[in-house]
Order: structure tokens, then C-alpha cells, then sequence
């Protein structure tokens, strides 16, 4: 009788380590969740409002399943009225199923109407399928006017097809006066070539004149030839005073290159005295080498 307090004592030291460590297994199962499922409530919840796969529905709670259930039911009604997938007719109300008829009918005369979606003509009314006719026809009036394909000139009227010649022979005359190159001269009349010759070559002085490319000089009136002289001075001169790569020193004047070499002695000296930008003073008079204190940090 003396051993069995001692027999349970060894049998509680045994076995009070299993029990802890079954417990320690129990709370770890409660945290890890089972492979492709949320942590938490909220998780699952947001997954399966979103429409997720890894939503796990058993999970809901009554409350959380009915918020779900709306959700899926607006996203459904959403992509029926967008044309999307996935889009379950069946879980419409009939109020739902009707706007839904009715919005799609109005996307498809719509599409009839600009001719840019596909459109489904069998489905329009006759006043519908007229107006999407009447529709057709105003683009492909505006379309031959601009001379964009495709063009189907074979159905206008005697009026429209004088339009679409008066439009495209005033796009032809507006082409020529500004230098375009779909310009066909031989379709202008005397008035509108000699317009169009006189536009051009106002566009080759202006062109001279800035310095630009497409410059003709042998097509320049004098007039016109001392104008872009004096520009090209002006702009060279511009170039020279600031010291632009562009510069040609060789065509300055006597007073234009007297009047560069003052202001850049000037600099010069200011650079010195100040001891701020590109100082030669080898080239500094005797009185503005004294003016300058030896302390100064410019390179002798």
C-alpha cells in the first residue's frame, strides 16, 4: 500500500507534459487556419463581397451572408446592364429583367445611331431603323466632304453632290494657300493659283527672314533681301553678345564688333573685382589691376 502514493506521483509527472502540449496543439490549431482560407472574419467577409474564390461561405454569419448575398446579387445585375461575365439572367427580379431589356435595346440603337459599335439592325423599329439610316447617310455626306474613306457618293442627292464638290474643292484651294502637300494647283482657277503663288512666297520670305529652312533667296524681292540681311545681322549680333557657339565674329560690323569687344573687357574686370565668373587678367588695364585686392581668389 506504501507505493501506490508513489506509482501516481509518476504517473502524473508523465503525463501532465502530454496534456500541455495537447493543449499547446489545440490553441496552434485555432490560429493557423486551414490551407486557402482567411484568417479571420472580416477577411472571409471582404473576399466573399468581392466575389473571391478563397471566400469560404460556411463561415458566414447569418448577418455577414445576407450583406453577401446583395452584394452578389448588385454585382450580377451590374454585369447583365455592362454586357460582362458572369451575368445570371435567372436571379433577376422581373422589374430588374425589364430595365435590363430596356437599357439594352437603347445601348443597341445608340450603336446603330454613331456606327462605331456593332449594332444589331434587326431589333430597331421601323422609325428606330430610320433614324439610324438618316444617321448612316450624315456621315457619309461628311465623309466624302472630307474626302475620308470609306465614301459612297452613289445615294446623294443632285444638292449633296454639288456640296461635297464645293467643300473639297475649297479644302484643295485652302491646301495650295497654306503650303499642304495634298495641293492639286491644276484644280484651282487663275484667281486661286495666283492667291496660292503669293501666299507661298510670303511663306518663303518669313521663312528667310527667321532663319528657318525652306529658304528660297533667288525667289526674294530686294526689299524682302534686305530685310532678312538685317535679320540674319541682328540675330548673329543676338548669337556674338551672348556668347552663343553660333556666333560669327567675321560678320559683324566695325562698330557692332567695337561695341562687343567694350562690353566684354567690361565683364572681364567685373569678373575680377568681384572674383565671380571667367577672369583674364592679363588683359586688365594697370589701373584695374591695382583696383583689384591681391587677396583676390581668381587664377593670376
Amino acid at each position: 500500500m506504501s507505493k501506490f502514493p508513489g506509482i501516481l506521483f509518476v504517473l502524473l509527472v508523465l503525463t501532465i507534459p502530454v496534456l500541455a502540449q495537447s493543449a499547446g496543439d489545440l490553441r496552434q490549431s485555432d490560429k493557423v487556419p486551414a490551407s486557402g482560407q482567411p484568417r479571420n472574419a472580416d477577411a472571409n467577409l471582404s473576399a466573399c463581397q468581392l466575389g473571391w474564390a478563397k471566400c469560404n461561405h460556411a463561415s458566414l454569419s447569418p448577418s455577414e451572408a445576407a450583406k453577401v448575398a446583395v452584394t452578389d446579387h448588385r454585382r450580377n445585375v451590374s454585369n447583365c446592364r455592362e454586357g460582362l461575365k458572369p451575368c445570371d439572367p435567372s436571379k433577376l427580379s422581373d422589374a430588374e429583367r425589364i430595365a435590363l431589356a430596356v437599357a439594352d435595346h437603347q445601348n443597341n440603337v445608340a450603336a446603330c445611331n454613331d456606327g462605331i459599335r456593332s449594332c444589331d439592325n434587326s431589333r430597331l423599329t421601323p422609325s428606330e431603323a430610320r433614324g439610324a439610316a438618316a444617321a448612316e447617310h450624315s456621315r457619309n455626306l461628311s465623309d466624302c466632304k472630307e474626302s475620308v474613306a470609306p465614301c459612297n457618293s452613289s445615294k446623294f442627292t443632285e444638292a449633296e453632290a454639288n456640296d461635297v464638290r464645293t467643300a473639297r474643292h475649297q479644302r484643295n484651294v485652302s491646301d495650295c494657300r497654306d503650303g499642304m502637300g495634298l495641293c492639286d494647283s491644276s484644280q484651282l482657277t487663275p484667281s486661286e493659283a495666283k492667291d496660292a503663288k503669293l501666299a507661298e512666297l510670303q511663306r518663303n520670305a518669313l521663312n528667310c527672314k527667321n532663319g528657318w529652312n525652306d529658304c528660297d533667296r533667288t525667289r526674294l524681292t530686294e526689299p524682302e533681301a534686305r530685310e532678312v540681311d538685317a535679320a540674319e545681322r541682328r540675330r548673329n549680333l543676338s548669337a556674338c553678345t551672348a556668347g552663343l557657339e553660333t556666333c560669327e565674329f567675321a560678320k559683324l560690323t566695325e562698330a557692332e564688333a567695337g561695341a562687343l569687344a567694350g562690353a566684354e573687357r567690361l565683364r572681364n574686370y567685373r569678373a575680377c573685382l568681384k572674383g565671380f565668373g571667367y577672369c583674364d587678367r592679363s588683359r586688365l588695364t594697370p589701373e584695374e589691376l591695382k583696383a583689384i585686392p591681391d587677396t583676390s581668389p581668381v587664377p593670376r
